[in-house]
């Protein structure tokens, strides 16, 4: 069955019945032209992302179940990123008429294991079709007592990252190679689990294409890229002066930061964290694992400073100085970085 078989009303039924999380602070939720929400003790965070086929996703190699969980995923980071809890979201879809049902039920699934992901519940938003690919966004509302902006870096500060970095980006180049989605979920309660009848353990998926190099290697990095989870900022929010998320690449992104904060940094190329499935996939792939992690994107870690004098369980990559943006290699000489990375209406990923 199509969506040009089941009409708008019916579909909008459906997202009220399958999406009917209750909070106390929502008095008016899906249904209305527009929710009504208390007003909590709190900074209220608003942030908008959009997914655009053929720019942000490719079909050919992702699930709609993941479309679903990454569209929450990359909002939810950029309330993370400010240093809040996400709450509230609204969805907006232009689909074709023509997209199978099963794809917008498969969709749904993602979304919803990535709301109860996040603690986070849906109370409305809009339908449209469209006639060439399909897009999807998301408007998500949170609260912060104490929020986080790029600006508030201060000279002296150190830089750190959460986790991790190019992983993503590796894993893209690896589906691409791979030329098929890989139906990874975060539950097996889903309609692409019934559907399928695969779970996400597909050590037995034929990668002809990838001959030589171990799933278990190639696994992780594909998952990063399809199903990002954001990092949450609770255990660097009392000490962070800013923050960012890493979705375009290090590089730009520290650029972001440093641009608003109108200071610079150093960092080092020995304290930027790659992991070794990295470093083993991207030999295999003959590419360089500093530069995808210094500019490769969508990894969804945060990048944040603090007083040197604060004490910070994540990972040290640099410090704050007056002026300038400088890379020092592992030999000790320094180079100015430029804030190459993913940057709409210019290079591509």
């Amino acid at each position: 069955m199509k969506l040009s078989q089941v009409g708008e009303l019916p579909l909008l039924e459906q997202i009220r019945k399958n999406f009917t999380s209750k909070s106390p602070d929502i008095l008016v939720s899906i249904g209305d032209d527009a929710a009504v929400l208390k007003q909590a003790n709190q900074n209220l965070l608003v942030t908008t992302d959009m997914m655009v086929e053929g720019v942000h996703f490719d079909l050919h190699f992702m699930t709609p179940y993941q479309l679903g969980f990454k569209l929450v995923s990359v909002n939810v980071s950029d309330i993370y990123a400010m240093g809040g809890k996400p709450h509230y979201l609204l969805l907006n879809i232009a689909a074709n008429r023509n997209t199978p049902l099963k794809f917008i039920d498969i969709f749904f699934d993602g979304l919803k294991d990535a709301l109860n992901f996040y603690n986070t519940i849906l109370i409305g938003g809009d339908i449209s079709s469209t006639k060439e690919g399909m897009s999807v966004s998301a408007t998500l509302i949170g609260y912060a007592r104490k929020y986080i902006q790029r600006s508030g870096a201060r000279e002296g500060d150190k830089l750190y990252v959460t986790g991790s970095l190019g992983d993503s980006a590796c894993g893209l180049e690896l589906l691409k190679r791979i030329k098929r989605p890989v139906p990874f979920m975060k539950t097996s309660n889903s309609s692409q689990q019934r559907a399928t009848g695969k779970g996400s353990s597909l050590h037995a998926l034929n990668l002809k294409t990838l001959k030589g190099l171990p799933w278990n290697i190639i696994e992780p990095l594909i998952k990063r890229h399809l199903m990002p989870e954001a990092r949450d900022p609770k255990n660097y929010v009392k000490a962070a002066t800013s923050m960012i998320d890493i979705s375009d690449g290090l590089q730009i992104d520290l650029f972001r930061l440093c641009t608003e904060s109108r200071l610079g940094a150093r960092i080092y190329e020995k304290s930027i964290p790659v992991s070794s499935e990295l470093k083993k996939a991207a030999s295999y792939l003959n590419m360089s694992p500093m530069k995808l992690a210094l500019s490769g994107g969508e990894d969804y870690e945060l990048l944040f400073t603090a007083p040197a004098v604060k004490k910070v369980k994540a990972i040290y990559i640099g410090d704050v100085i007056k002026s300038g943006n400088i890379i020092v290699d592992d030999a000790g000489n320094e180079r100015i970085f430029k804030p190459e990375g993913y940057q709409h209406f210019g290079m591509k990923r």
